[in-house]
């Protein structure tokens, strides 16, 4: 069974770099076969993609290329999200997700919430 689980800062102010990690359990995030995904929702919102990492790259949501960066850390089953200049409107629970071939999200994390606020 695939388990993942975010962590990171619940608080940040704005203009701060946030980073959240994922935890990944029961299965490698060096296979080929999946993306490593971060999504958020906003509060009153729908879910938001922000990108991912997979074996042949990483790719982002356009609107948030300039201040996103995904990396991996396969010693530690780890990947993180760094979103920089963050602003009120970057509020929301992050969720990290693997995704299939096909995009499917089939295994999530809990979500963790951050409030940028100063």
């Amino acid at each position: 069974q695939v388990q993942l689980q975010e962590s990171g800062p619940g608080l940040v102010k704005p203009s701060q770099t946030v980073s959240l990690t994922c935890t990944v359990s029961g299965g490698s995030i060096t296979n080929n076969d999946y993306y490593w995904n971060w999504i958020r929702q906003p509060p009153g919102k729908g879910l938001e993609w922000i990108g991912y990492i997979a074996y042949k790259g990483s790719a982002y949501r356009p609107s948030l290329k300039s201040r996103t960066s995904i990396s991996r850390d396969t010693s530690k089953n780890q990947f993180t999200l760094q979103l920089s200049s963050v602003t009120p409107e970057d509020t929301a629970v992050y969720y990290c997700a693997r995704g299939t071939a096909t995009m499917r999200m089939d295994y999530w994390g809990k979500g963790t919430l951050v409030t940028v606020s100063s």
